[in-house]
Parts: structure tokens; C-alpha cells; sequence
């Protein structure tokens, strides 16, 4: 994948063009944006140096099914990814139809965006006809859950509590670290539950400053504010007898905090600028991967919301806890992978799994699953093993001992001194060692938000990102994607 493509991101509200523009600047792609569908369209007919485009569905003067339509009429080339607060099935229809290549309901997680993304300029959303199956729209479609493939007694026990909450109806709060799979179990509650046939939406309070998240999840009125052209349904309105699921939770404004409350108390609320309040039968579970008692102590999530919410916690437990887990993952993943880059890898070697139950596992299944496609892709497992060692030295707290294991390009910061080092040289490595145990406690408990986490060690941005650089810090988010 072209990680210097230019992205076309065609979206009328301000604050989500802008989160975009801020996300793919950072990932390294090149942007390009058009506040209107008319801007858009004028964009897209300029010079051929577009590579794909993020297409709002909603726009006052022209909107995206509109726009999408007339580009695809005058035979127009670039990848166009969907995105619209509008969930429904029939709209993915209607925009496959129109030639979509991809379809993601706003608001989505970076992650998601990145795997559309990539899967877009790899070439594999759009036919050469220009028209994609509707089937094929939905993020993930067909693909058996990966929290699913398990061995381990540890799941088993959630599985069976899962179960046995899924047709209660209470609120059920999933907790545990990022890439364990909780909304994979979100998702098996709502299946198992009485709502199956109805919607399940999922939504990431971290992804989104809270106005905007505010007007995601309660809707808005025509009005409302500036850009709000239109009435607009809330998260909540389209989980109406179906189930939403609430990811990270502990994000959430204190303000929001208190609207989510009355919901659970009154099953109704008003949208942003509404004068009449809405009923709704929604069943709520939430997730954090934050220890929301010490958000408690720190006066950062409301007491009363924290008690009404945890009716039932479930904790995922990390993939280092359940290494049985490991060989049916992958198994699976192979498959997966296979079967969608048409070839590859077919199996892992022995002394790849030895290395795999040896690892810790910091990204969980996330991390086991990007780490795995890139195998199946490259059929070189010498290419990846050495990745294993930076991140796992990642792990705060780990037991195991640093990997002696040299890495390429990658300075040993663990290496043993030599026994006549100057004093000033031990001094400088402890104090680096320090620094990197301190900025990753930080990067774990913000989920890896590196701006949330400059915040907390009270530094700047810039100076974040240099000394993750300097003491060598990999994200096991990304540390397995491929290049």
C-alpha cells in the first residue's frame, strides 16, 4: 500500500474534515478536501492525482449519492469510501450502487478507517467494473469473529457469562486491555440476545471531541448549530430495539456523562437543540481499557453512571494469559488472510508459534492478527521475527527477560553495559530506561493517545514523539502492519 496517496476527504462539517485531515496527515498520506459536494466533484474532474476519496453521504447542496453518481458517469477511476452517521442497509445498497468501493458509518475507529483504507488502495474494493457487491460493504462481512476461535478456559468462562447475560437486557460493562476482542464479545452478547434481528451501532467515545460526539450520539435538530442544515437521528434513535455498544467509555465528557445517565434512568433524552424528548428501548454495554475506579478517585467519571453501568462486568483477559488461544488465532488468521490476498503463507512454521507462545503480546489479538497478515503477504517469516523483541520490551512490567536477540537499525538499549563504563554513561542509560517506563505507563493507560499522553507527563507533543523515537518505544497497534 502507497502510503504517500492523496486522499480526497469531501465532507461539509468542519470538525470531522478537520479530525480526518489531522488523522491521515499523521498516518502520511497525502490530503486534498472540498467543504461541498459541488467543491468535491469539481476536485475529483481537476487532474487525475486523486488515489481515493472519503465522501460525506450528507451535504446540503449535493449529496454523496448525487456526487458519486455523476463521477461514475463520467468514468471516474478513484477508490470512493462512504461515510455517513446513516447506517441503514439500504443506503450501503444504494451507495454499492452507485459504485462505492467501501462503506464506513460515522463515527469509526482509526483502526477501521485504516483497514479500509488499505484494502481500498491495495486494489481490492473496486472491480474493474466500478461496481461492488452490497454484500460486500459492510466492514468485515463474512469473516468468522476472532475473539470466536478459542481454546483457552479463560474465554470459556467469558463466553459462558456472555451468554448468560445476552437476553437480560441489563447494561454489561466489558473491560480489559486494547486488541483483547471486547467488542467481539459485544457483539456475541447482542447475537445471542432477543435484539439479534434488530441493529447493533457501535460507537468510539475516543474518537471524537465531545460536541461532535454529542451530536453522534443524541442527534441534532435542524439549526442547531452552525452546519446543522438538517434534522439528524442519533446513535441512540438508530439502536432503537436493537443494542449500542459504547467503546471507551472513559473518554466521555463529564457533561455527556450526566445526558448517558438520564437515558438509562428515563429510556429517553432530547436531541442537541430539541424541545420534545425521544423515547428509546436501546440496550447499552460499554468498554474502557481504563481502571474507571481510579477515575472515580480522580473525579473524572461520575460515580452514580459508574454504579448504573456495571450491573455485570465482564473482564477479556489479555492474550498473555491465554496462550492456547494462540494456535487456533492463527490458524484462523492464515485462513482469513489467504483467502483475501489470493495466496501466501499457507502455514507457520514451528519455530515462528515457539517465538509466538514465547512473546507477551502487548497489542493482543490485534497485534497477533496484523503480525500474522503480514506473514501470510511476505511468506518470509525471517523478514518479522526480529519485531518481536522491541515490542515486547514495550511491555511495562514485563517479567521476561530483554531478548538477546540482536535487531537490526534498532540500538540495544537493554544490551548489558560494559563492566568499565563512565558513571555518567550508567547515569544516562538508567535515566533513559526511566523516561521510557514513565512515557509508556502513560501510553497504556491513555490507549496509546499520544496527545492525551503528552498531557499527562506535561511535556509537548513534538517532544513526546522524539523521545518515543529515542527510547526506541514501538505501538504494538501498528508494530506488525504492513508497510
Amino acid at each position: 500500500m502507497d502510503r504517500n496517496a492523496t486522499i480526497l476527504v469531501i465532507e461539509d462539517d468542519a470538525a470531522t474534515r478537520t479530525a480526518l485531515c489531522e488523522y491521515l496527515g499523521t498516518a502520511g498520506y497525502r490530503v486534498r478536501t472540498a467543504a461541498t459536494g459541488a467543491e468535491g466533484l469539481a476536485a475529483l474532474q481537476g487532474p487525475g492525482d486523486v488515489d481515493a476519496v472519503l465522501l460525506d453521504l450528507m451535504m446540503p447542496d449535493m449529496d454523496g449519492f448525487e456526487l458519486l453518481r455523476r463521477y461514475r458517469e463520467a468514468e471516474g477511476r478513484a477508490a470512493v469510501v462512504v461515510l455517513s452517521g446513516l447506517s441503514e442497509a439500504e443506503n450501503v445498497v444504494k451507495a454499492m450502487k452507485f459504485g462505492a468501493a467501501d462503506y464506513l458509518p460515522k463515527p469509526f475507529d482509526p483502526q477501521d478507517l485504516e483497514l479500509v483504507l488499505r484494502r481500498t488502495l491495495d486494489g481490492r474494493a473496486l472491480p474493474a467494473d466500478g461496481v461492488r457487491s452490497a454484500s460486500d460493504a459492510v466492514l468485515g462481512a463474512g469473516d468468522v469473529p476472532a475473539g470466536a476461535v478459542t481454546l483457552s478456559a479463560a474465554m470459556d468462562r467469558v463466553w459462558a457469562l456472555a451468554q448468560r447475560v445476552a437476553d437480560t437486557d441489563v447494561p454489561v460493562l466489558l473491560v480489559g486491555e486494547s486488541g483483547v476482542g471486547k467488542d467481539v464479545v459485544a457483539h456475541r452478547i447482542h447475537a445471542e440476545s432477543h435484539r439479534a434481528a434488530r441493529p447493533f451501532v457501535k460507537i468510539n467515545c475516543a474518537a471524537l471531541p465531545g460536541e461532535l460526539l454529542e451530536s453522534e450520539l443524541f442527534g441534532h435538530e435542524k439549526g442547531a448549530f452552525t452546519g446543522a442544515y438538517a434534522e439528524k437521528p442519533g446513535k441512540f434513535e438508530l439502536a432503537h430495539q436493537g443494542t449500542i455498544f459504547l467503546d471507551e467509555i472513559g473518554e466521555m465528557d463529564p457533561r455527556l456523562q450526566a445526558k448517558l445517565l438520564q437515558i438509562l434512568q428515563d429510556e429517553e433524552f432530547y436531541r442537541v437543540g430539541g424541545k420534545r424528548s425521544i423515547r428509546v428501548d436501546s440496550r447499552v454495554l460499554v468498554a474502557t481499557n481504563r481502571d474507571l475506579e481510579s477515575e472515580l478517585e480522580n473525579g473524572t467519571f461520575r460515580e452514580d453512571l459508574y454504579y448504573r453501568l456495571n450491573v455485570v462486568t465482564i473482564r477479556v483477559p489479555p492474550l498473555r494469559e491465554r496462550k492456547e488461544d494462540i494456535a487456533p488465532l492463527v490458524r484462523h488468521f492464515v485462513e482469513k488472510y489467504r483467502l483475501r490476498y489470493k495466496g501466501g503463507l499457507d502455514r507457520i512454521p514451528d519455530d515462528v508459534m515457539a517465538r509466538f507462545h514465547a512473546y507477551d503480546w502487548p497489542g493482543n489479538v490485534r497485534e497477533l492478527e496484523n503480525l500474522v497478515r503480514r506473514l501470510v503477504v511476505l511468506k518470509e517469516p525471517s523478514m518479522i521475527l526480529g519485531e518481536v523483541h522491541p515490542v515486547r520490551n514495550a511491555v511495562v512490567g514485563a517479567q521476561a527477560a530483554p531478548s538477546s536477540t540482536p535487531v537490526p537499525g534498532v540500538p540495544a538499549l537493554h544490551a548489558p553495559l560494559p563492566e568499565d563504563a563512565p558513571l555518567k554513561e550508567v547515569g544516562r542509560r538508567a535515566a533513559r530506561i526511566a523516561e521510557r517506563e514513565a512515557i509508556l505507563r502513560a501510553l497504556m493507560r491513555t490507549g496509546w493517545n499520544k496527545r492525551k499522553a503528552a498531557k499527562r507527563l506535561q511535556i509537548s507533543y513534538k517532544a513526546l514523539l522524539y523521545k518515543i523515537r529515542d527510547c526506541e518505544i514501538v505501538d504494538p497497534r501498528n508494530a506488525a502492519m504492513l508497510e
